[in-house]
């Protein structure tokens, strides 16, 4: 058996790609912070840093373990608890993963844990405690992500011997997270948007983006950060790094396009909040698929899920739930788009390439069981957490701002030597 060693080049690409993954949480703390009203501002902003913080703590302690340690049981449904408790092993710079140090691969790993918790805030924006969000944010991690990200992840004889349910056993196809990722995030955005209810004066009050400079800048780098995301889950520095990297800018321009395209036939105009979400909806949409597809099915997938999630923003309005900043419209549409369509343009596999039914019935099967189990759970837990705790603001809390009533800040402070704060006032009203 060939000895399994140390390669430098792998590795300086993986410490690139953690370095961008981590890159992303500041930048969707941007994109989402941007499209909230000005008196929630630092609350959204809080969520995806309070997220990143208390799931990496977790991740170390107990969530690695989790998602790669062996499968309990037979049916690879979670993995060892105790196996990789507090990284026991692992958490020493000898320790290697494939042809890495096992630390680069454990925080890689551990930031997309955070990430997809810190996805969800968007369907809850300008109405949830902070303390019931963090709550949330722990046990949806351990009881929801860690599960399906042992599914999707965990593949026999990688980190342990025997990994998860649709890696190994299913079959589907899924390089950096499209259901363990963006369908689980959409579903328990859903969810969650359905526990706290609608925002005071949804459909009636205006609620537009405060700063669409903000919302471009963070769609920005949550594209350069998704280089490391979908292209570092080669974990190698290989050929397969450089079509992930080749298919996410393809996919994210058609994403553009078609958004636009929506816009402007739908409203007469094309926007910037409409440039910004295309970005975010391509770069879903390729996720399970930039290593699956050529560049050419990038461009389908880009442009298919750019249309469907533009006109799935509208959703919201028809069947009456508030998802603030679009979750479901983006992440969950945009993450089944580009799951399935694997099996309609994925090489070899896929229907087009004379693959056959069987990849596509892998990967709707893959995605229904993630988005069925994720809801469902989301929504014992969201309801658990809002009995025991309450998980809204109050009313008055809420016209009054998250911002001030929940942290006691204000996101700009402009003073005049004369009059003090221009926003001085205690209450922040539908700033």
């Amino acid at each position: 058996m060939e000895e399994v060693v140390l390669n430098t080049g792998d590795t300086a690409w993986m410490l690139i790609s953690t370095g961008l993954v981590t890159l992303m949480i500041p930048g969707l703390a941007l994109f989402y912070g941007g499209m909230v009203r000005v008196k929630s501002l630092l609350n959204m902003m809080m969520m995806s840093f309070g997220a990143l913080a208390l799931v990496f703590v977790i991740w170390i302690a107990v969530g690695f373990s989790l998602v790669f340690g062996n499968s309990v049981g037979d049916r690879g449904i979670i993995g060892n608890a105790t196996q990789f408790l507090f990284l026991e092993g692992l958490d020493n710079s000898t320790a290697l993963i494939g042809t890495i140090p096992a630390a680069v691969f454990i925080a890689f790993q551990g930031l997309f844990a955070a990430i997809t918790v810190a996805l969800i805030s968007g369907s809850i924006a300008d109405r949830a405690k902070f303390g019931a969000w963090m709550i949330f944010a722990g046990a949806w991690a351990t009881l929801v992500y860690f599960p399906v990200a042992h599914w999707v992840f965990a593949f026999d004889d990688f980190v342990a011997k025997t990994g998860g349910w649709i890696a190994n056993d299913l079959g589907a196809i899924d390089f950096a997270g499209g259901t363990a990722v963006h369908i689980n995030a959409g579903a328990a955005g859903l969810a969650l948007a359905l526990i706290l209810g609608k925002r005071v004066g949804f459909g009636r009050v205006p609620m537009r983006p405060h700063s669409l400079p903000l919302v471009m800048l963070g769609a920005a780098l949550l594209w350069v950060g998704w280089f490391g995301f979908n292209a570092g889950s080669a974990v190698a520095s290989n050929g397969t790094a450089g079509l992930a990297l080749l298919n996410t800018i393809a996919a994210t321009t058609a994403a553009v396009l078609a958004w636009l395209l929506v816009e402007k036939i739908r409203d007469g105009h094309a926007t910037s909040l409409g440039a910004a979400s295309g970005v975010v909806a391509g770069l879903v949409a390729i996720t399970p698929a930039c290593a699956a597809v050529n560049a050419s099915g990038a461009l389908v997938i880009g442009a298919i899920a750019g249309m469907l999630c533009a006109l799935s923003v509208g959703l919201k309005f028809k069947f009456g739930y508030d998802d603030s900043l679009d979750v479901v419209a983006v992440h969950l549409v945009g993450g089944i788009v580009g799951t399935v369509l694997i099996g309609f343009v994925g090489e070899e596999v896929g229907l087009f390439y004379g693959g056959g039914t069987d990849q596509l019935v892998s990967q709707i099967i893959g995605a229904a069981a993630v988005l069925a189990y994720s809801f469902v759970a989301t929504l014992i837990i969201g309801k658990t957490i809002d009995l025991i705790f309450g998980f809204r603001i109050t009313h008055d809390e809420e016209l009054e701002g998250i911002d001030i009533a929940v942290h006691a800040e204000r996101a700009y402070e402009i003073f005049d030597n004369n009059q003090g704060s221009a926003f001085s006032s205690s209450k922040g009203g539908q700033l």
